[in-house]
């Protein structure tokens, strides 16, 4: 680990986000940070590396994780060019998704190397920041064993309210959560999400059975990630978007 840890995070809101010009954005990041930890090992420096925090909410998009099943799209990519919805196979775990208006998603790229280099401990980190977030409307969100994401009522009818995929390279994180706030949740219909089929889906505003202000969650998801994280968030521009 280096000795220099850092754990000032940039944060960036994009609204409309096309999902592949964000995804490929990740990337770059992603491989920003990994070049200057190669430049450190040959060089024997210690420079510190910079992280990234992006919330963002996309147009209508299925991903599918690269251990997922394409049998769980219950659709053609012909009917998904019909019905104006994306479809991506990509490279994060997990297995199939969706993503849509009123789904708030962030992605983190962080260097875990500034943090804890432990995959399961970032997991449930992020299932944390989470559970957190909708207990401040007075939901109460759980894990499920051997499962990722967090759930509702997991004894009578479980639901889930936010799905997680992550990749890793070189304790670089990339990819993140998606929560669910006021999403449409017919578009989950046209998949079996997470190739889970027993299970059903929910949102903050389906749970409440009230309207809620999409853009009013914003603020509460990134004050538990800097609480849960321990994270400073710095007011430096943000690298440029696309």
């Amino acid at each position: 680990m280096y000795k220099i840890q850092n754990k000032k995070v940039s944060f960036l809101w994009i609204p409309d986000a096309p999902y592949k010009k964000t995804w490929d954005y990740q990337e770059s990041l992603l491989q920003s940070i990994v070049n200057i930890k190669i430049q450190n090992r040959d060089n024997g420096t210690e420079v510190p590396t910079p992280n990234y925090l992006i919330f963002c909410e996309h147009n209508h998009v299925y991903t599918l994780g690269k251990s997922g099943d394409f049998q769980n799209l219950l659709l053609s990519k012909e009917q998904c060019q019909e019905k104006g919805i994306e479809y991506y196979p990509i490279n994060r775990g997990g297995d199939i998704t969706y993503h849509g208006k009123g789904q708030l998603v962030a992605y983190p790229i962080f260097d875990l190397e500034n943090f804890k280099t432990d995959l399961n401990i970032y997991l449930r980190n992020i299932e944390e920041v989470i559970i957190q977030t909708i207990a401040y409307y007075g939901i109460e969100g759980h894990r499920i064993k051997g499962l990722t994401g967090v759930w509702v009522d997991i004894e009578k009818n479980p639901r889930k309210i936010a799905a997680i995929g992550i990749r890793c390279s070189r304790w670089v994180s990339m990819h993140g959560l998606a929560l669910n706030v006021n999403t449409d949740l017919a578009y989950f219909q046209n998949i079996i999400p997470c190739g889970i089929s027993d299970k059903g889906v929910t949102s903050i505003e389906k749970e409440l059975g009230k309207t809620v202000n999409f853009h009013e969650v914003i603020p509460i998801l990134k004050q538990k990630f800097a609480e849960i994280f321990d994270l400073e968030y710095v007011q430096e521009p943000f690298p440029i978007v696309y």
